[in-house]
């Protein structure tokens, strides 16, 4: 019988060694952000004329591959799961694929076979002496994806962290292998203004001692981060891992104590951040990775008391329906784990979920508070799950509200120069 050593050396070869394993038609997954292995997709695009029908599922990828090409889509095309920087032109010029979902039910898509995943390219992390990779970086569908593969290869950097939770492979799972050393990507926190920490203050002043946390990537959600550094005995419940959540660990903000789901333990399904959230994670006991249908599945997030969700919109309508992931028709970005979690906090006992957004955009001349969603938008969280809305001018709940009385909330947070207009359209729409 082989030993783990002797299998790792077996599999292991250059990354054009690993491309001989794909066929046309054949769907690769491959982890959120960071957890994209650069060499095997870098190898994938010089050689993509090899092959047709090709496709590379991602809920978010972080850089611009060769094969977000037009010219050559019929050979090797995005299967945008989210759309980001990186694939935003080629969903919105309508040359690869969207595939609605949330981000809680792509494992089970994977595991029912709704969605195909022939082939898996993922970064791992050095092998353990019992065999084992973490793919610490995007547990999320990755693990449904490796337990379906007919082919899975790695990308072994010493620079992932081995991270506890449900995210190993063993060696014995893995077809091929290549190896790298190159830095991590790393993802600096996004710029806070104003307006984003005017919205940050509502939150943060609305989070009691004890609350258990969900906070995505972006400007609004740092901003409340960092007004929660007084904040005693929080937790933390989310899909990201990034620099914010580690700036609570390290002041003594977040200490998992009073979780009532696994407390103790921090749960996230992948990470988005510095070296510094790196090393953290690298066999650190206080976190846990899992896959997004454990993290994001609102039954099992709701179990936290106190669970606090904060997510981003691009428009919301009198009736509270928010249009999150796209500019009318044109996809922006993806439902991702926002209604996964709005659901959640509704669950939980003293949960409270937060819809966050300025109430402009293109400086002040387009009110994001609308009579009705614009023609086309991909409506996101429904009219039924949403609760808190927040903008600069102030907070406005909406559950167990009448029509009437959430359009009053919402005017009352628009900006000041579009009120007039809404009251007359809610007028027009006999909402009022």
């Amino acid at each position: 019988m082989e030993t783990v050593q002797e299998l790792y050396q077996a599999r292991r070869g250059s990354a054009l060694d690993a491309l001989a394993h794909l066929r046309d038609d054949d769907m690769i997954i491959v982890p959120t952000g960071v957890g994209e292995p650069p060499t095997l997709l870098t190898a994938l695009s010089d050689q993509r004329t090899r092959w047709r029908g090709v496709r590379v599922a991602q809920i978010l990828a972080m850089r611009k591959y060769g094969y977000f090409d037009q010219d050559t889509a019929q050979h090797v095309r995005h299967a945008a799961l989210f759309f980001g920087g990186a694939s935003r032109a080629s969903g919105q010029g309508g040359w690869c694929d969207f595939i609605p979902n949330y981000f809680s039910e792509i494992p089970t898509l994977i595991e029912r076979e709704l969605m195909p995943a022939d082939v898996v390219f993922a970064m791992a992390s050095s092998m353990n002496a019992q065999g084992y990779f973490a793919l610490s970086l995007g547990a999320d569908y990755t693990m449904a994806a490796v337990a379906k593969a007919r082919v899975v290869v790695l990308e072994v950097n010493p620079n992932v962290p081995f991270a506890h939770g449900h995210c190993h492979v063993h060696i014995s799972q893995v077809t091929s292998l290549v190896e790298s050393s190159d830095p991590i990507l790393e993802v600096g926190l996004p710029a806070i203004g104003p307006v984003q920490e005017a919205i940050g203050k509502y939150v943060a002043d609305m989070i009691e001692d004890g609350s258990t946390l969900q906070i995505g990537y972006g400007g609004i959600p740092d901003a409340v981060v960092m007004q929660l550094t007084h904040k005693h005995d929080l937790g933390v419940h989310t899909e990201m891992i990034g620099d914010g959540i580690l700036k609570l660990v390290e002041c003594g903000a977040v200490t998992n104590r009073k979780k009532t789901l696994l407390p103790g333990k921090m749960v996230a399904t992948f990470a988005l951040g510095s070296r510094r959230l790196y090393e953290f994670m690298h066999h650190n006991p206080m976190l846990e990775m899992h896959p997004s249908n454990f993290t994001n599945d609102p039954y099992i997030a709701g179990q936290n008391d106190k669970l606090i969700s904060i997510n981003a919109s691009l428009q919301v309508d009198l009736l509270g329906q928010c249009g999150s992931e796209s500019i009318a028709h044109l996809p922006y970005s993806g439902t991702g784990g926002q209604v996964d979690f709005v659901r959640a906090a509704n669950r939980s006992r003293g949960g409270k979920s937060f819809i966050v957004l300025p109430a402009t955009a293109k400086d002040g001349t387009i009110s994001r508070i609308v009579p009705m969603l614009t023609p086309g938008t991909h409506a996101t969280t429904s009219k039924n799950d949403v609760n808190y809305v927040v903008t600069e001018f102030g907070v406005a709940q909406l559950r167990g509200k009448s029509a009437k009385q959430r359009a009053q909330a919402l005017i009352a947070i628009a900006h000041p120069d579009f009120r007039g207009w809404l009251r007359e359209e809610a007028n027009r729409m006999c909402v009022f």
